[in-house]
């Protein structure tokens, strides 16, 4: 297993929410390390690169408007498999069907209002990290 790295962002609703402290302390007590984590108010340029992949989709234009609507959390974690152990700590981005345990199972209130944002590949962090590092 390799030491790797992944991007992580605490949406909007997490922020609003209180959760900020919650969700670092999930990734800390799991061996997980914070290497670097703002909080920023995310400009729709930044949201637009963000969600890139997603531009042809008919919710884009709601994701961009939901990321933009509060301040967010932005961090680089590092560990081993660092990107697998954090998808699996957040769960499935439908917090309905996340299971119980997992960050959106236990805060998530929709599909949009899932609390996280987390790189799904190394090739998805290397894009998404250097948009806010």
């Amino acid at each position: 297993m390799a030491v790797e790295r992944t991007f992580v962002m605490i949406k909007p609703d997490g922020v609003r929410r209180g959760l900020i402290g919650e969700v670092i302390s999930r990734f800390e007590r799991k061996g997980l390390k914070i290497v670097a984590l703002k909080m920023l108010q995310m400009t729709r340029e930044q949201a637009e690169e963000l969600y890139s992949v997603h531009r042809d989709k008919p919710f884009f234009n709601d994701l961009v408007k939901f990321v933009t609507s509060g301040p967010v959390v932005v961090m680089i974690v590092e560990g081993e498999s660092a990107i697998s152990v954090v998808r699996t700590l957040i769960g499935p981005t439908d917090g309905r069907k996340a299971p119980p345990g997992t960050i959106r199972g236990d805060f998530a209130l929709s599909i949009q209002e899932n609390i996280v944002h987390a790189s799904d590949s190394p090739e998805s962090f290397e894009r998404e990290h250097k948009i806010f590092f």
